[in-house]
């Protein structure tokens, strides 16, 4: 019998759960970040797996889930696709990170909606000068990478 599928509402309350307790830079609850990435998702068109991915994109990263969770998880192919190729080893090049996330269907939508959340200059000018421009020029050489434009993250 074919395993059931997670919900887009269980993704949520798993993501949720996960970031329970972590603050962004700017000491914000984490969760405010995810769910604005799988809004941004949403509000460009992207497909019910992308949202998922979207909620899930920093959980392994973060590691506040583990490799092992996600492949076993309830999920589609694509789902945790995304998720491996929006996951950015500690020490890895950073070409190497966004060629991975141009060559995954569907991930390079989640990664603008990640970047816009993470460039917005509101959540950008609660933090200090040096780390703001830091994040800035981190920002827009990834977006160089991925072929965007200010414009389109």
């Amino acid at each position: 019998m074919p395993q059931q599928m997670l919900t887009l509402d269980e993704i949520e309350a798993i993501a949720r759960e996960a970031h329970s307790g972590q603050k962004d830079k700017a000491g914000r609850p984490y969760a405010e970040h995810i769910a604005a990435v799988a809004e941004g998702v949403r509000s460009r068109g992207g497909s019910d797996d992308q949202i998922a991915a979207g909620w899930l994109h920093d959980t392994v990263e973060d590691d506040v889930l583990s490799r092992e969770w996600l492949e076993e998880a309830a999920l589609p192919r694509s789902v945790k696709d995304m998720v491996l190729a929006l996951t950015r080893g500690e020490d890895e090049d950073l070409e190497v990170y966004t060629q991975r996330i141009l060559a995954t269907p569907g991930a390079l939508l989640v990664k603008q909606a990640d970047l816009a959340h993470n460039a917005d200059p509101a959540r950008l000018a609660v933090l200090d000068e040096a780390t703001r421009d830091r994040l800035a020029a981190k920002y827009a050489k990834i977006r160089r990478l991925l072929g965007l434009t200010q414009d389109e993250s």
